[in-house]
């Protein structure tokens, strides 16, 4: 019954695992930093602005925002080598605004 609602409107249905506790807390912990981070501080006009709304943030999450259990690097991306002392020196940082200013992104200018 919920299949076929969901499949009507365009969601494909994913089974979990059995017996796999881990992968409903995982799950529970991004859609906790989804809405901490982006929906709270956004107003969504309708379905399409929330579908383009969530790749950004999607993007931005697996490309550029830090996780501790990766030493501060992005899921997709190296982890970030140390500075040395002459490099700090001559550090520039560039600022990108995402999502109209919600999020922002922060690099070594070149």
């Amino acid at each position: 019954m919920i299949d076929d609602i969901l499949g009507s409107a365009g969601i494909a249905t994913v089974l979990t695992g059995v017996r796999m506790p881990r992968m409903n807390s995982i799950i529970e912990r991004w859609v906790k930093t989804l809405r901490a981070e982006l929906l709270d501080r956004t107003l969504v006009w309708n379905e399409a602005h929330l579908r383009r709304v969530l790749r950004e943030y999607e993007r931005h999450y697996n490309e550029h925002r830090t996780h501790r259990s990766l030493a501060a690097a992005p899921p997709l991306r190296v982890r970030p080598q140390p500075l040395e002392l002459d490099q700090i020196e001559l550090l520039t940082v560039d600022r990108q605004d995402r999502l109209g200013g919600v999020i922002h992104e922060y690099g070594h200018a070149a």
